[in-house]
């Protein structure tokens, strides 16, 4: 075996020193090398007798030519190495080794140490700068890597001599290729290079991967697939501990931040930031460079705001930029960049809060700033671009011409100061343009708005097709069409317009919010200008706000996302009104649909049945399958403990949405299964209709309708003319002053308010309804029908509708609604569909009573007649049921929700309470601890039929955005309840159990071999409130209505 040509040291001792030892192994020392004390052990032994001397059979062994001209090549490198100079020597060692090299062709034993000895001795002349060429070493340790391979006892050494050779043509050369080969040599050597070994520390010092970590932190960002899979070997090279961790973080994090300014993948940036926080970690008060982890965090947030549009990202990032201007004083070589930075997100925040402090602050940081970059010195465009928009800022909300004027001339500057090639000449162009149509507006000026126009698109022009800036570029492109439309009132500029709205809409890498805003905007100024558009709008914004909204990871925080948007609550209506309008009541009815009750699809998609699926393709299934499951146990609604927990969990959930979305459109390309998960086509819709027409009611500030969905045929739209959305609201408020006062009679007085109110809704509402059920689908008395109200009519008893009056021929008096028909109420047709789909399956009914007549601390005041009413439950139940009551200290919480999930009917006394400003908040009061409506959505009972809510507001809407219809009745049917009574007002427990009585005698009148039947709840109440009309006042017997089959 030749030797790998690093000569440790020489010793001298004769054959009679070395046979004296006998059998016994000993050790020969040798000077140190790097504080490394080599030795070598041996032990002699006679392999057989030899008539040789010692002289003889030295000579025997030096007669192999291979060995001695290796041993000659070493000796000219030993003397090369200690020389200053001696290029006669290195000539000589190559010459010998080369020799060698030739002497044993491939197959040979001693190849890779020939080739190795060569190699080596090439590297130390280059080293030295005797000799030009690191090519040829590193192809030759190529070679020897290749004959020994993985397992192969010299593998980590031959690693380690290539990793030598290109960190040295790197270090003389800066071919960047050779360091990221030299990071993935050392990412494949440290696993076997073992802790505590010379090798080891010659790997992991100063000149070995210390030295290539350090040159790879210092290499420019490389943001493509391959340069973020390089920095990432970086990292994975520096565990905790290792003093480049922080820049190896700082390195990865800016890679993927410019990715996500390339692409616009939310996961990007989820993940610099993650990265940002350990950097910061890692770099406590006092450490230097501190300022700059803090910085690059800010960034990031700020980026994730600007395309999320989370509040917290903002707040965050303004502290810590506050934090890093407080790090550098007046004087710091890098304030000027922080005054920029801080600037730059106070504006931000002035644009969304409108306080005037923030924009002026945000003026004097850029103007400060600007002073730091004289003329001549680097970014001082930015800076003049950032100033501009500040002004430009500030100018939006305030008027002022004088900042315009300035913001135009510094965005001027700085597009001179940026050349045609700068990658954020684009973002000048676009800036300067959104200025430019302001003035316009002012003056009216044509230059203006043409010089605009003519900016957004060389910006176009500019930036890649899936650039996600290019969003902006289209929405500026808009304003300048619109401006100019409003203007000169060319068509042209309005269909301009509308396809740049549908454009910056659409663009597929911007964020959400941004997109949804302008799909909003694209809306109204389709409404507005009368554009064919609008209907597509409209679809539009509802498919971006659901997209959104499935990117959040549980019930509450979805509706949080959703009151961002509440400006927009009405848009299910207008869309709604839109459609009647162009005279299309099937895209109305899907509009309506579409708009309204997202909160509820998006939490029943992880209950889809995809049976039909496991038939069809067993393997996709299973997959979908895991990802419910997976999705179900990352949506909980536990709060987080800290900021730091809650961002992590967001993340995983995106990780996961995103899988979503993928496994989905594999599913819909799967034959048969086009529209899963996709919203209910007219058809689906209709089927809800199957035992009787549903009738939307739609208040929309452009008109207020009804459309009456059949069992078959066309859909009947009934106008209301002379009703507009000021007299619903007006009517909405009239009938909760009405309840009040009513509730403070006597049960003896006239409800003289509340029946004028009833009369008007029969005149106004529901009798043109019930003209077209009788005479125009000849829909016979006593069938059943379902309203779904929207926005207003959600607060109006229209079940309740009467005219309170005698036929014109004195004959008798005139006929009720619910004289004429059974009403239920379903808060949208998707969940009668799904409450229908679910009656396919049946199980034995058990009934449970829960009441709770003295609710725990801060709950409410004792309830007297709870407990005669489970009483008197019990009694009307048939005996042949399973019944069940809790009351008193079992009435829990969890007792509650325990019942709920053990038995299909459910009977509930006890105080209610609907929130309005957080309506999952809604709950029943129990014993400890109130049983809320997220609890009640969470508590999936697909086996549920019935449930008597007799409690308060059981079935009120959401004040902030009422046409989701959250509250209590609903959550109990979507959580698997088929047919539910709920309470629109305040119950008075001493009188509801009359209506309950007389209820359940009715329900459970004449049963069908003894089985109780969910399905007659409607008529079984209907009957109920004529019943008592003697008992019960008028606002009691009213407050309760049906949902759902």
């Amino acid at each position: 075996m030749l030797g790998h040509g690093a000569l440790v040291g020489k010793i001298e001792t004769s054959w009679s020193d070395l046979l004296n030892h006998g059998d016994e192994p000993f050790d020969l020392s040798f000077p140190p090398i790097d504080d490394i004390y080599p030795s070598l052990t041996l032990k002699t032994a006679f392999a057989h007798t030899c008539e040789y001397d010692d002289g003889a059979l030295l000579d025997s062994i030096v007669e192999c030519e291979i060995t001695r001209r290796t041993d000659a090549g070493h000796t000219r490198l030993s003397k090369y190495m200690s020389s200053k100079s001696g290029v006669s020597h290195l000539n000589g060692a190559v010459n010998y080794f080369q020799w060698v090299v030739a002497s044993c062709p491939v197959g040979h034993p001693d190849r890779a140490a020939a080739l190795t000895n060569l190699a080596w001795a090439r590297l130390q002349g280059y080293i030295r700068r005797d000799l030009q060429d690191i090519d040829s070493s590193t192809s030759l340790f190529r070679d020897t890597l290749a004959l020994r391979p993985q397992g192969h006892p010299d593998h980590p050494l031959s690693v380690h001599r290539l990793t030598e050779a290109l960190r040295w043509g790197y270090k003389y050369h800066r071919i960047t290729t050779d360091i990221h080969e030299c990071v993935q040599l050392y990412h494949q050597l440290l696993p076997i290079c073992h802790e505590g070994t010379h090798l080891r520390r010659i790997v992991v010092g100063k000149n070995g991967l210390d030295y290539v970590i350090r040159k790879c932190n210092k290499l420019p960002t490389d943001a493509s697939d391959e340069g973020i899979h390089f920095r990432r070997i970086v990292l994975e090279l520096c565990p905790l501990g290792q003093p480049h961790r922080p820049s190896a973080l700082r390195n990865l994090s800016w890679a993927l931040c410019v990715r996500f300014q390339q692409s616009g993948s939310i996961i990007d940036i989820d993940e610099s930031i993650q990265l940002s926080h350990e950097a910061v970690s890692l770099c406590p008060e006092g450490h230097t460079g501190r300022d700059d982890y803090l910085n690059d965090l800010a960034v990031f947030l700020g980026c994730r705001f600007q395309h999320e549009d989370e509040s917290h990202d903002l707040d965050e990032a303004i502290a810590l930029y506050e934090d890093v201007l407080r790090l550098r004083p007046v004087g710091h070589k890098f304030r000027d960049a922080i005054l920029d930075n801080l600037g730059g997100a106070l504006v931000t925040r002035f644009d969304i809060d409108g306080d005037v402090d923030d924009i002026n602050r945000a003026i004097s940081l850029h103007r400060e700033g600007l002073t730091l970059r004289r003329p001549g010195r680097p970014n001082r465009d930015t800076i003049l671009n950032n100033l501009a928009l500040a002004l430009n800022s500030r100018y939006d909300q305030l008027e002022t011409s004088k900042d315009l004027n300035e913001a135009i001339n510094l965005y001027r500057g700085a597009l001179r100061l940026r050349q045609h090639d700068h990658p954020e000449r684009h973002i000048n162009l676009f800036n300067l343009s959104s200025a430019l149509c302001s003035r316009f507006m002012e003056t009216q000026k044509n230059e203006d708005i043409e010089e605009a126009i003519s900016l957004c698109q060389e910006s176009l022009a500019a930036l890649p097709a899936l650039h996600p800036d290019r969003y902006f570029s289209y929405d500026w492109l808009r304003v300048a069409y619109m401006s100019r439309y409003q203007i000169l009132h060319d068509p042209a500029d309005l269909s301009l317009a509308a396809e740049n709205f549908r454009l910056a809409s659409r663009h597929p890498t911007q964020g959400l919010p941004r997109r949804i805003n302008v799909s909003y905007d694209w809306t109204v100024a389709a409404e507005q200008h009368a554009h064919g558009s609008a209907l597509e709008a409209y679809y539009t914004f509802f498919e971006l706000l659901d997209a959104h909204l499935a990117t959040r990871s549980s019930t509450t925080s979805r509706r949080e996302a959703a009151a961002a948007f509440s400006y927009a609550r009405s848009l299910p209506v207008d869309a709604a009104s839109c459609a009647i309008h162009l005279e299309d009541l099937r895209q109305a009815v899907k509009l309506v649909e579409h708009g309204r009750g997202q909160q509820w699809s998006l939490a029943s998609r992880l209950r889809t049945p995809f049976e039909d699926l496991e038939s069809t393709n067993p393997k996709l299934a299973r997959r979908f399958s895991e990802l419910v499951k997976r999705l179900s146990d990352a949506q909980g609604s536990t709060v987080s403990t800290g900021r730091a927990a809650a961002d992590q969990a967001a993340r995983e959930y995106r990780k996961l949405a995103t899988e979503w979305d993928t496994i989905v459109a594999e599913i819909r390309n799967t034959c048969g299964f086009s529209r899963f998960l996709l919203p209910p086509s007219y058809k689906d819709l209709q089927a809800t209709a199957c035992h009787g027409p549903v009738i939307i009611l739609i208040a929309s500030k452009y008109s207020c309708n009804a459309i009456i969905v059949p069992t078959s045929g066309k859909a009947c739209h009934v106008p209301f003319a002379d009703l507009t959305l000021a007299d619903l609201n007006m009517l909405k408020d009239d009938f909760a002053r009405a309840i009040r006062h009513a509730s403070r009679m006597g049960p003896k007085e006239s409800r003289t308010d509340l029946i004028v109110l009833l009369q008007k809704v029969w005149d106004e509402i529901m009798l043109p309804i019930v003209n077209a059920l009788q005479y125009d689908l000849k829909l016979p008395r006593r069938s059943r029908i379902w309203l779904c109200p929207t926005a207003a009519f959600t607060s109006i008893p229209l079940h309740a509708a009467h005219p309170f009056r005698m036929k014109a021929d004195r004959s008798g008096r005139e006929l009720c609604l619910e004289d004429i028909y059974v009403c239920s109420y379903t808060p949208t047709l998707s969940a009668l569909m799904r409450s229908r789909q679910a009656m396919k399956t049946s199980v034995t009914p058990t009934f449970a009573a829960i009441g709770q007549s003295q609710p725990g601390s801060g709950q409410g005041t004792v309830l007297a007649a709870v407990n005669s009413e489970l009483e008197l439950v019990r009694k009307l139940v048939p005996p042949n049921v399973k019944f069940t009551s809790l009351s008193g200290d079992e009435a829990t919480q969890a007792g509650a929700l325990d019942a709920l999930r053990r038995n299909t009917w459910v009977h509930l006394a006890c105080h209610g309470k609907q929130d309005r400003d957080q309506p999952y908040n809604s709950r029943f009061s129990m014993r400890d601890k109130p049983l809320t409506l997220l609890d009640i959505m969470e508590n999936h009972t697909p086996q549920a039929e019935f449930a008597f809510l007799s409690a308060c507001h059981t079935a009120a809407g959401d004040e902030e955005t009422p046409d989701e219809v959250i509250h209590l009745a609903a959550g109990l049917q979507f959580s698997g309840f088929k047919s539910v009574i709920g309470t629109l007002w305040v119950v008075d427990d001493a009188v509801a159990k009359h209506v309950v009585e007389a209820f359940y005698e009715k329900m459970f009148e004449d049963l069908e071999d003894g089985v109780m039947d969910c399905t007659r709840a409607a008529r079984a109440l209907n009957h109920a409130t004529h019943a008592v009309k003697k008992k019960v006042p008028l606002e009691q017997r009213i407050v309760f209505i049906h949902i759902g089959v």
